[in-house]
């Protein structure tokens, strides 16, 4: 089977459009997607800076929808042919963590995710001269016409939802809202501090709105600020002096949560600064540096820790986030702006300028 697919050949060199091919057809417990929209997350270009941690040439993609056009069955195929689906990141299904219900922390997420996928499948995507990619990204590689899954990482949707625009719940909006509806369980009452209002921040912000909870967002961009506010946050710059002060003033004295989506050293010493006694900071970017804590911040009962997808079971997450969009509560189509995969180039130059929260890309299925 031949398609178009947006491939990575080296680091420091744009995708190119081209011609890929499948070698087989799904086996049992997987499935076959025609990918109608993929949302690029910066962790997709994260891999230009992975110290060639991740395989090359690769087709990326991990925040896909559409719908199953063949499937492998099996006793584990809880999608069928005809489903309209999100995709999100793989698990083994077998480790003590996913068979607790915390497929984020599955013992082989790194490898299934990032660095090569599943050992015993190798690569079955070629390029058009017969020579293999990369195993499959995030167990999708959706930056393309069509994707070969896993079952285990396709949620059914309801069909009258726009499946074009569904792919970032499977990844950055779920991390986002997640953080906020799993981890710190917040609700009415409760205050949260965002650190960060890109994809994940904003996200995050939508859900604590959703949920009752009284929300400032720190920026240094005065677009993501405005957007921000619009959906029910308090506003703060973050270049100004006195941020701790002014988080705790806004949160009556300290915020009883703050996520933070930045990686920035200084704004987490901020965030716990701002914490109220036993408040609790959760990291979401990866640190890229040794995170040096000022004395005092973890006083008092203060906590910090990293959360991976939103501590979410995306079965679950994705049609709770689907039901709050259909009530007006989640607007996160409001942050997507879509492309062309022809135009992945455009759409990551945007992304990477800030210009657009969260490009989604759309295949030009039968053009060319």
């Amino acid at each position: 089977m031949r398609f178009r697919a947006a491939v990575l050949r080296a680091y420091e060199e744009p995708f190119t459009v081209e011609e890929v091919a499948l070698r087989a057809d799904p086996a049992p417990g997987e499935v076959l997607v025609a990918v109608a929209g993929a949302g690029m997350c910066r962790t997709d270009l994260a891999v230009r800076r992975s110290a060639g941690r991740s395989p090359l040439p690769a087709v990326l993609g991990h925040e896909g929808a559409g719908v199953v056009v063949r499937s492998g069955g099996g006793p584990d195929a809880a999608v069928g042919v005809g489903d309209h689906v999100v995709l999100s990141f793989d698990s083994c299904g077998r480790c003590r963590n996913c068979l607790g219900a915390a497929p984020a922390y599955c013992d082989s997420f790194a490898s299934l995710n990032l660095f090569g996928g599943r050992g015993e499948e190798p690569s079955r995507l070629t390029d058009s001269a017969g020579k293999a990619l990369a195993p499959r990204w995030f167990g999708q590689s959706s930056f393309a016409e069509y994707a070969l899954v896993p079952a285990r990482n396709a949620v059914r949707v309801d069909p009258a939802l726009p499946i074009e625009l569904l792919g970032p719940l499977g990844c950055g909006f779920l991390t986002g809202a997640g953080a906020v509806l799993n981890t710190f369980g917040a609700g009415p009452g409760d205050t949260l501090a965002v650190l960060g209002a890109g994809a994940v921040g904003l996200a995050a912000v939508m859900a604590a709105a959703a949920a009752g909870v009284r929300t400032v967002a720190v920026d240094r961009h005065p677009r993501r600020l405005a957007l921000a506010e619009r959906f029910g946050a308090v506003p703060l710059d973050a270049t100004r002096a006195g941020l701790t002060e002014r988080i705790r003033r806004l949160t009556g004295g300290g915020a009883q949560y703050a996520l933070d989506t930045t990686a920035s050293p200084a704004l987490i010493n901020h965030a716990l600064h701002a914490l109220r006694p036993t408040g609790t900071l959760g990291l979401v970017a990866r640190l890229h540096s040794p995170l040096a804590l000022e004395t005092g911040t973890l006083d008092r009962g203060r906590g910090i820790r990293h959360i991976c997808e939103g501590d979410a079971v995306p079965a679950l997450l994705v049609p709770r986030l689907t039901a709050l969009w259909q009530a007006g509560r989640f607007p996160f189509d409001q942050l997507i702006r879509t492309y062309p995969l022809s135009a992945v180039n455009e759409a990551e130059r945007d992304c990477e300028s800030g210009l657009v929260v969260k490009p989604v890309l759309l295949p030009e299925r039968g053009l060319g």
